[in-house]
């Protein structure tokens, strides 16, 4: 039964969870952490870890996107990010950093360090031969292509990056719905443009039972959930109470399964989730995969050199979250104050986070931190060895509680 509170007279509001409000509970015998399955089947693929990379500049170097592929997971490269706006794909993303190390400005005011200068960046003209370029270095690699589109530029995009390589598209915004419809121009079906291509389609966020109900029967093989990390809930007044919206959405998922007598759509979690806990939370509410961003930054191979953000945050008009510093014990801060030593403003830059690990240890191990922000496949694999399972779709149907 859904639990609502009255907020005034005459207007209700449903109780909704965050996954740091509930708890998993063991309550089968354990299991070896070794006997453990992540693999992951959507469509003709297969992962070896339920994990996507969230498609932002700040991960997606081709060398970040080729290592996730070759660690197991899914790396996603951003159609419309710096990738096909500028050829020299480091020195853009030096440009959003620097004012974050060399000036000193107030995050809370009119003008956020690097903000300014990603919307600059952003504002270059997309050229799809550089584009299609860097999709074929992928692509070569032997990795899993998967690119994102917004549902804003999937109509004219989404041909070009299928016919550099991509494998797998990925329309992605903050919210979307099975149709968009904007002024001027011709609304974006997605059952009509899912059925027009010939990879499988990927799509999301989403936050509510009904709009993801309607993209699993516009064709779509996957559903996203959530809005990952951005600052909405001030700028917009939506925020993501992920594990009751994953719970929800794994409804629908099971309503179209029975709908279609066996479709299955996959469920991938995209909220506020850095530790290898939250992941075992997203997946015990129902998340098929988990989309991670901010976790995976602290890693050497990623383009932001131990800065995060996401594309929200290029927005021209009304961008939406924060270019922050990866602080996994680093010293990040140490290094943006090293000019007093005469470094210039690229060794500085190259300073910052010099000790990162590799994307390898990020994911797999070893860790000396004790709170489960690296090794986080191992966290997993623990959290699910010692409620007693051994594979995913399993795990899903694991105790939980909620937080008094």
């Amino acid at each position: 039964m859904r639990d609502y509170v009255e907020i005034g007279i005459g207007r209700e509001a449903r109780r909704a969870y965050g996954l740091n409000e509930i708890n998993i509970v063991p309550s089968r015998r354990t299991r070896s952490s070794k006997d453990v399955d992540l693999r992951w089947h959507i469509d003709a693929y297969t992962f070896d870890l339920p994990l996507v990379s969230h498609p932002t500049d700040a991960l997606a170097s081709p060398e970040f996107v080729i290592e996730m592929g070759k660690q197991g997971g899914l790396g996603v490269i951003n159609a419309e990010g710096l990738w096909g706006r500028h050829a020299d794909l480091d020195a853009a993303i030096k440009k959003v950093i620097e004012p974050i190390l060399f000036a000193d400005q107030d995050v809370h005011g009119f003008r956020q360090p690097g903000v300014a200068e990603l919307q600059e960046l952003h504002s270059a003209p997309i050229d799809t031969d550089l584009l299609s370029e860097r999709i074929a270095q992928v692509r070569d690699s032997g990795v899993t292509v998967a690119v994102r589109v917004s549902p804003q530029n999937a109509r004219e995009l989404a041909p070009i990056v299928v016919k550099a390589g991509a494998e797998m598209l990925f329309i992605h915004g903050e919210n979307i719905s099975a149709e968009h419809v904007q002024e001027g121009g011709e609304p974006l079906n997605l059952k009509e443009f899912i059925g027009s291509l010939e990879v499988p389609v990927i799509a999301g966020g989403v936050s509510d039972y009904t709009t993801a109900l309607h993209l699993m029967r516009a064709g779509a093989a996957g559903v996203i959930v959530g809005q990952g990390t951005t600052t909405s809930s001030l700028a917009l007044g939506i925020d993501s109470n992920v594990a009751t919206q994953i719970a929800d959405v794994a409804a629908a998922r099971r309503e179209y399964l029975d709908e279609t007598e066996g479709r299955y759509v996959h469920v991938i979690a995209d909220g506020d989730i850095e530790t290898s806990g939250e992941i075992a939370r997203a997946v015990a509410c129902g998340a098929d995969a988990v989309m991670l961003g901010q976790p995976l930054a602290a890693a050497a191979e990623a383009a932001g050199h131990g800065f995060y953000w996401q594309s929200q945050s290029a927005h021209p008009r009304f961008p939406r979250g924060l270019i922050t510093q990866t602080e996994y014990g680093f010293g990040w801060t140490e290094a943006s104050l090293a000019n007093d030593d005469g470094k210039s403003r690229d060794e500085i830059i190259a300073a910052c986070g010099a000790d990162r690990p590799s994307l390898e240890t990020v994911l797999h191990g070893p860790s000396t931190s004790t709170w489960g922000g690296y090794n986080l496949v191992g966290g997993l694999r623990r959290a699910m060895a010692k409620c007693g399972y051994t594979d995913i779709k399993s795990f899903q149907k694991v105790d939980i509680t909620v937080n008094q």
